[in-house]
């Protein structure tokens, strides 16, 4: 009933007077909605309304979705509804605007009010292709797959001209070095790099303003010297001067950030990226009107070439940071580098460092120590550079496990038969198989050669089955060593009671010997 009752009151407006521009501030309208309401009787208007009531939607099976999301999070923006219906129900057969419609409908109908919060920043008038790129930081509590709560930190890119952003997150705070390898990914992902870049007064970067001749940390200095891009440092309570990257943080940690569950830093990273290409630089910005994909198709020939990443490493020695993985890898520029078996220390200090020098990634303990692993440098996504001298050779390891097992038997072609028939039976748990050999050779050692003979003779390849026969003829030797003992003639005693007793002596006798009386 509620647009019913739109309608009626944009009719009785009308006829009280009120023009059309003002009917539609009034009852919250646009003037062309108002325009058709006016169109419509009574009467018609009843029958409207029944049919859009009755009518099939196409937001309609992803109700429940839509109103769960509601119910747990009434702060969700439209956009992000919309966008976790593209990335969770694979549903993209729908506009903003309905999504937006839709969503509205939702929160009055089950009272889920949401509040709004604006910031006011001054217009600045747009920058040429390839002249500034604008970087910020922020962070974000976010609740993780355990149920707890993990902070995140994120630095944000955006080219001023096309809007087209680029991200990475850290479960720790940022340090130089971060920053800089950050910065490397970017150009990276822009395939080049701008004339200037905005910063805020950050003590990774800045020492002190100075009065305008800025001091900067070292290593940023010696970065900076190096990439040759120049740098405008955003003034204290200025916030517009780089109002653009400030709009895109908080759109990075509202639509895609915000009551997403967190269980790793690496899968949370590709989950950004992808929702960069999906949302972030795919959707119409509302400054510019264009999709910034698009724009920055047209930018980036005016973006600088940058050469090799992280060349300023080498010569300013600086070095960035990984940690090791269980499986004894490190990731490097969406590839997996291995190290050496034993690398990774599961209460230890996992930390590496990396450096790149004639297309080869260098992987040392200490910066500027003696190199753990040398890898040639990957060019594709998604790789597994090995080397194999870091991992053991399993086969190797399997051969002298046999051998230490076969030195506990007396005929050697026999046991090397059986355990090559369980190798080819088990080659998953063959390590299993020779444990339980083992022990069974350990625990019934005169019994095993003659197991083995009759698990060869019945076919009984498993050393559980090996396990069963030593231990039965074992119990069985038993069994017989009792019945040995049993023939043996046991002399009977006797079980007469001799009575007697011992003799008495009358007291005067003991008095006497004590010298008494």
């Amino acid at each position: 009933m509620f647009k019913l009752e739109v309608i009626v009151q944009v009719h009785q407006l009308k006829r009280q007077g009120f023009k059309i521009s003002a009917i539609a501030r009034k009852c919250n309208l646009s003037r062309t909605t108002v325009y058709e309401y006016l169109e419509k009787d009574f009467e018609e208007a009843c029958r409207w309304v029944d049919v859009l009531r009755t009518r099939k939607r196409k937001l309609d099976p992803y109700q429940d979705h839509i109103l769960g999301w509601l119910k747990e999070h009434p702060d969700l923006s439209v956009s992000q509804i919309s966008d976790w219906l593209e990335e969770r129900c694979s549903f993209t057969d729908v506009g903003d605007s309905t999504v937006r419609t839709y969503v509205r409908e939702l929160r009055e109908k089950h009272h889920i009010p949401k509040t709004f919060t604006f910031r006011r920043y001054e217009a600045l008038e747009e920058l040429p292709k390839g002249q500034q790129l604008q970087v910020d930081f922020g962070e974000i509590k976010v609740p993780t797959f355990e149920g707890k709560w993990k902070k995140l930190y994120v630095v944000a890119f955006v080219l001023s001209h096309s809007r087209y952003k680029y991200s990475e997150w850290q479960d720790r705070p940022f340090t130089t070095h971060d920053v800089l390898r950050s910065h490397e990914n970017a150009f990276e992902y822009y395939d080049g790099m701008p004339e200037e870049i905005v910063y805020d007064q950050d003590k990774l970067m800045t020492v002190s303003e100075n009065g305008g001749d800025i001091i900067y940390t070292e290593a940023f200095q010696s970065y900076k010297q190096q990439r040759g891009f120049s740098v405008y440092l955003c003034r204290a309570a200025d916030p517009e001067s780089k109002g653009k990257v400030e709009n895109v943080v908080k759109f990075i940690k509202q639509n895609f950030a915000k009551n997403r569950v967190f269980h790793q830093i690496e899968t949370w990273n590709e989950q950004c990226l992808a929702w960069l290409k999906r949302k972030g630089n795919y959707q119409v910005h509302n400054t510019i009107k264009k999709r910034p994909v698009e724009v920055f198709a047209l930018e980036k020939p005016h973006l600088r070439k940058v050469s090799s990443p992280l060349s300023f490493e080498s010569n300013h020695r600086l070095s960035i940071t990984r940690t090791v993985h269980k499986d004894n890898i490190i990731k490097y520029q969406s590839n997996r580098y291995s190290v050496p078996l034993g690398t990774y220390q599961p209460h230890g200090d996992n930390t590496v460092y990396l450096r790149t020098a004639e297309n080869k990634l260098i992987i040392e303990k200490t910066p500027g120590g003696a190199p753990i692993a040398t890898h040639p440098l990957s060019l594709g996504k998604g790789q597994l550079v090995k080397n194999n001298n870091h991992f053991r050779d399993r086969s190797k390891g399997i051969k002298a496990y046999m051998d230490t097992v076969k030195a506990s038997f007396d005929d050697q072609d026999k046991i090397q038969l059986f355990l090559e028939a369980i190798y080819e039976r088990y080659p998953r748990y063959i390590r299993d198989q020779l444990q339980i050999v083992q022990r069974a050779a350990k625990d019934f050692q005169p019994f095993i050669q003659p197991a083995l003979n009759i698990c060869i003779e019945q076919a009984l390849w498993s050393a559980n089955d090996f396990h069963d026969v030593v231990k039965h003829l074992s119990k069985k030797k038993e069994y017989e060593n009792r019945a040995l003992l049993s023939d043996i003639p046991t002399i009977e005693t006797s079980t007469i009671h001799y009575q007697e007793r011992a003799s008495l002596r009358e007291l005067d006798d003991y008095l006497k010997i004590l010298g008494g009386v």
